[in-house]
C-alpha cells in the first residue's frame, strides 16, 4: 500500500467528556472522526492514488491513534479486527460499506471458526455518517465505487497493538495473518 508523503494540518481541537487522566471512548473516538471528517482542507489534502489506498497518520485524542486514508474504487481491507483496541470511523467523502460480525469471537487460541447463520450486519456509510465499535470487533470496509475514491478519518485506542486478518469462506473464517505497528507505519 503506498504511503502518502502528505503533511495534512493537525485535526481540530477535540473537546471531550474525557479527562487526561482517562481514556477515549468509543464515543469520543467517533466525535473526534465528525470533526475531522468535516474539515475540508484536511481531507482535500490527502493524495489518491488511483491504485491502492493512502494514509497519513494524525494526532488523536488523548493518546489515540488516528489515520486518514484515500480509498480507490473497488478496494477494501478484507476482514479484520483491532484486537483491544476500541475505536470509530466516519466517511469524510465518497461512501464506504461496512461487513460486520454481530457476535463476539474469542480473542485468541484459534485458527478456524465457524459462525452461525445471521451474524452478518451490512452498513452503508456515506459522507458524513460514521461508526463506533468495541474490542475484538470483527469487520471488513469497502469502497464498492467503481469511479469514485471515497476517504475517511478512523481512531483507536489504544493505538493498535496488533491487526488480525481474517479469511472468510461462507461461514468459516480463518485467521491468516497477524500485523503488529511496524508492518504498517
Amino acid at each position: 500500500m503506498p504511503v502518502s508523503p502528505a503533511t495534512p494540518s493537525p485535526a481540530p481541537p477535540a473537546p471531550s467528556t474525557t479527562t487526561a487522566a482517562s481514556a477515549p471512548t468509543p464515543a469520543d473516538l467517533l466525535a473526534f472522526a465528525r470533526r475531522t471528517a468535516a474539515d475540508a482542507g484536511l481531507i482535500a489534502s490527502l493524495p489518491l492514488d488511483p491504485e491502492g489506498r493512502t494514509w497519513v497518520r494524525l494526532d488523536g485524542p488523548h493518546g489515540s491513534e488516528a489515520w486518514l486514508i484515500g480509498w480507490p474504487p473497488g478496494t477494501g481491507t478484507g476482514w479484520h479486527d483491532h484486537a483491544d483496541s476500541v475505536g470509530a470511523f466516519v466517511t469524510a467523502a465518497g461512501e464506504l460499506t461496512e461487513n460486520s460480525l454481530a457476535a463476539r469471537l474469542p480473542t485468541d487460541a484459534w485458527k478456524t471458526l465457524e459462525l452461525t447463520e445471521g451474524v452478518d450486519r451490512v452498513r452503508r456509510l456515506p459522507a458524513g455518517k460514521g461508526r463506533s465499535f468495541g474490542r475484538h470487533h470483527v469487520h471488513e470496509v469497502l469502497n464498492e465505487s467503481t469511479e469514485r475514491h471515497a476517504v475517511s478519518v478512523h481512531a483507536y485506542y489504544p493505538p493498535l497493538p496488533r491487526i488480525r486478518r481474517y479469511g472468510r469462506t461462507g461461514q468459516v473464517l480463518r485467521l491468516e495473518q497477524v500485523e503488529r505497528p511496524e508492518d504498517w507505519q
